[in-house]
């Protein structure tokens, strides 16, 4: 676990409002758009992520979380470098797909070591900054996956639907203190992993969107901001899907 870029080349607040804010998985996709946009609000944002790759005008942290020590030290990083937490974004994650009768326990098994034990490992090492903030924010990344299911995705949406059950709990634990605690569930979204899909899988998902579309990392990235925000201080344990309606009424 290496800085990538020195605290003080980490975006600084512009005014009081600045929020200090941790994003897991913060160098492609969601995850960078997430940061992006909490760059342009005036906040100071650490973006923690395997490879350590920089983000401009962020710190930008080296750290499996699939390992609860590098976690632990990673978070102990970031929150001396911000002086605190106010937010924190749990979005980091993998695929592994197989069908289940041909999926390995290791790739079973490693999908749920970063996606849910991951997300544990984050917030249990964020959890008391948190707590100390007067605006505390956790927001998770799931997945339609978590309420739908996926062909050849048994380990992917068990992690996903797993993140739910912390998330709720989580936030009935802190609600006291005011910290909010929610859920997002992206559906086929626009990035590297949702292209990754064969064209005919990708094709046919598209058509059961009833938008007929994928969507974008600003529209995922723009949920996440809002659920960070003043105005969302009363939403908490939601659980809210981003998805074109591809889960509706479930």
């Amino acid at each position: 676990m290496n800085p990538t870029t020195p605290p003080e080349a980490a975006a600084k607040p512009a005014g009081p409002t600045g929020r200090k804010v941790v994003v897991t998985g913060g160098t492609r996709g969601i995850g960078r758009e997430t940061v992006d946009r909490f760059v342009a609000m005036g906040d100071t944002v650490v973006s923690l992520s395997t490879s350590g790759a920089p983000v401009d005008n962020a710190l930008s942290l080296a750290c499996d979380v699939a390992d609860p020590q590098a976690v632990e030290q990673a978070m102990k990083q970031a929150v001396e470098a911000l002086g605190g937490l106010d937010v924190l974004v749990v979005n980091a994650g993998i695929v592994r797909d197989n069908l289940m009768a041909r999926m390995s326990a290791e790739d079973f098994s490693a999908v749920i070591q970063t996606n849910l034990m991951g997300g544990f490992y984050s917030v249990k090492a964020g959890i008391r900054p948190l707590i100390r903030s007067s605006r505390g924010r956790v927001i998770f990344c799931s997945s339609t996956a978590a309420l739908l299911g996926g062909i050849g995705q048994g380990n992917y949406a068990a992690s996903k639907s797993g993140l739910i059950g912390l998330a709720r709990t989580l936030a009935r634990e802190l609600a006291r203190g005011s910290t909010t605690v929610n859920v997002i569930l992206p559906g086929l979204i626009d990035t590297d992993m949702g292209r990754d899909f064969p064209e005919k899988v990708r094709q046919e998902f598209i058509d059961s969107v009833p938008l007929r579309r994928a969507g974008t990392v600003t529209e995922v990235a723009s949920l996440i901001t809002y659920l960070a925000s003043d105005e969302a201080r009363y939403i908490t344990g939601a659980v809210i899907p981003v998805d074109g309606g591809v889960s509706m009424g479930v």
